[in-house]
């Protein structure tokens, strides 16, 4: 059992920055109304949907009235998920000097957090974190994907994850359909060591080998406890690995078949539940075109080239 110095000492880490002073309910209405006005008026460039898209993902409720917590996002298609150039890295700081109290988080899920934001700052962030390329409004959605950097990066791994990633995210280049699927953990890991939480997404992608190629194991249904997801439990896997060019066609067929078979404003893990893994399985198999000798072939007339 902890002592209860430790339990004491937790809470102490995230004590309220010198200078953080409450504001009345009254007070915060006004403040965002002025900052959807000042950042987002209507007309300008269809910029009041993305600062309203940015608000309504990227920023969350807060402990202390007139602050709100803000999620820098590192899913954009030209970098692999949760990567940032040295650019972007001095932009970060800038922004949590500027906007933050001088602190900066780093999410489990890949992305950059801003705590201790005034609502009074919202637009002016907003107009900040786009120009460094942090304002996508995409958290929790199919693009903000967790992904390890597997093989690329890490001796242990059994696959690359992060090609797999951008090849999935073009197939859901469209922000609009995006809303439209809603809610859904992605979660890709190069090995069994799970540092991508695959186990835990709503769609879980593994890398495996086998006999030197790279597969991914696909499973469907997992939850990490969150309030959206339900208890946590860790995915079915649907069958055998697939091929890694085979795996965004896998990723948009499951998504096609949640499309057609959701209920109104039914998220993707709850059709999972209702209807089972069968449906998903069956379309997910239809993608099936390289098997394990053709891969042989494939990567031995490179080797030949």
């Amino acid at each position: 059992h902890n002592p209860q110095a430790e339990f004491n000492r937790i809470p102490a880490s995230f004590a309220r920055p010198v200078g953080v002073v409450a504001t009345s309910a009254v007070a915060v209405s006004a403040l965002v109304a002025d900052a959807l006005a000042t950042a987002a008026p209507l007309g300008r460039d269809g910029t009041s949907l993305a600062f309203t898209r940015w608000l309504q993902r990227n920023v969350h409720a807060h402990q202390v009235p007139g602050y709100k917590a803000v999620t820098l996002s590192l899913k954009r298609p030209e970098l692999p998920p949760g990567d940032a150039t040295d650019v972007q890295m001095d932009a970060a700081a800038a922004l949590s000097t500027r906007f933050s109290q001088g602190e900066l988080r780093v999410s489990h899920d890949q992305n950059l957090v801003l705590p201790w934001v005034r609502e009074a700052d919202l637009g002016a962030l907003f107009e900040a974190a786009r120009a460094a390329g942090f304002a996508t409004p995409n958290i929790g959605l199919i693009t903000d994907m967790i992904n390890c950097p597997g093989g690329d990066f890490c001796a242990l791994a059994n696959a690359r994850p992060i090609p797999v990633a951008p090849a999935t995210s073009e197939r859901f280049a469209d922000l609009d359909e995006v809303y439209d699927i809603g809610d859904i953990d992605l979660h890709i890991s190069g090995c069994i060591n799970s540092c991508g939480h695959h186990h835990s997404g709503h769609i879980g992608i593994l890398g495996v080998d086998k006999d030197g190629s790279e597969w991914f194991q696909v499973s469907l249904g997992g939850s990490d406890g969150s309030t959206l997801s339900g208890a946590a439990v860790a995915g079915k896997v649907i069958g055998p690995s697939f091929a890694a060019e085979e795996v965004a066609d896998v990723v948009e067929a499951v998504i096609d078949t949640y499309t057609a078979q959701r209920l109104a404003g039914e998220r993707f893990i709850n059709t999972v539940r209702r209807i089972g893994i069968p449906p998903f399985k069956a379309a997910a198999d239809a993608q099936r075109h390289i098997t394990g000798h053709t891969a042989g072939q494939t990567a031995a007339s490179a080797t030949a080239v």
